[in-house]
């Protein structure tokens, strides 16, 4: 999967607001690593995201000092570099959603200032309960935090929040996208468009694949519920990794444990739909109904 990524440099500048700094985490979740942005034209600058230990070396390369924080969400690889920033710059406020000790919160609508670049913050939980996007106003940009990112797809705690979340975020900007991780996305409408597209496909293959017997020819490619043609009288059973198993196939198996997290989204997802029926502790079909000859 790595040798897919595009290369990114370590920093570099983004737009006259902009500049990115790359952590030294990569990973299989991580990608080039953790991304962290410092905005602003004059001093003090904001850091968006503040996570990598890397960024001090640019702060003090540029010359700058942060004003303010702005953490999208809890996850250790966005916030872990905070306590390096404070004894850098013990008078820089600290700013999450739902927050610890002695930072502060973040309200939906909630505006960001500094010389050169204007931030709204935007409440779009999914892939954490506490996530938070962020409207780059002088650049019609936005920043995606963990819900969209440069490369592949994101992992997500609640799937039909997370889809609200994704069509709330559609409409917010026409410029780019700087996401979490991975490169500059150029349109980040059209990108989030995708992530929600892909996961209506996802959604539609778990249920072709349960209207298929086990060991049948049908590998849940094709889109659309389970057809007359391939209902069967009495249904077969499916445990999540089952239904992995034949949706990735195409994939490394090292991705089929995360991947099985995400077909159980979409199975409680369903199940509240009154589309699928869990059957026991982990075996999932089609209602009966649906499998009427």
């Amino acid at each position: 999967m790595a040798a897919q990524l595009v290369h990114l440099p370590e920093v570099e500048r983004l737009s006259p607001a902009c500049i990115r700094v790359l952590g030294g985490n990569p990973g299989k979740f991580s990608l080039q690593g953790t991304n962290t942005y410092i905005l602003g034209t004059g001093a003090p600058p904001t850091a968006h995201r503040y996570g990598p230990r890397d960024a001090l070396r640019t702060l003090a390369d540029e010359k700058a000092t942060i004003q303010s924080a702005i953490l999208t969400h809890w996850h250790p690889d966005h916030v872990s570099g905070v306590d390096d920033l404070l004894q850098h710059s013990p008078d820089t406020t600290v700013y999450k959603c739902e927050p610890g000790g002695d930072w502060l919160d973040i309200e939906d609508g909630q505006i960001f200032q500094v010389e050169g670049a204007t931030l709204k913050a935007v409440h779009t939980p999914g892939h954490t309960t506490d996530h938070m996007v962020f409207v780059f106003q002088e650049e019609d940009a936005l920043f995606t935090g963990d819900n969209v990112l440069g490369h592949g797809t994101a992992v997500f705690e609640d799937l039909p929040t997370y889809l609200q979340s994704l069509a709330k975020m559609e409409g917010l900007v026409a410029g780019r996208g700087y996401p979490g991780h991975g490169a500059v996305i150029p349109e980040a409408r059209s990108k989030i468009a995708e992530y929600i597209t892909h996961r209506h496909e996802r959604e539609q293959q778990v249920l072709k694949v349960l209207g298929s017997a086990k060991g049948s020819e049908d590998d849940g490619k094709n889109d659309g519920a389970a057809t007359t043609t391939n209902r069967i009288a009495r249904p077969d059973c499916w445990t999540p990794m089952e239904l992995v198993q034949v949706i990735y196939k195409a994939y490394p198996e090292s991705l089929h444990i995360p991947a099985s997290a995400g077909v159980v989204q979409i199975l409680q997802k369903l199940r509240a739909e009154d589309k699928v029926v869990l059957e026991d502790d982990d075996g999932w079909r089609l209602p009966e109904d649906r499998y009427s000859l």
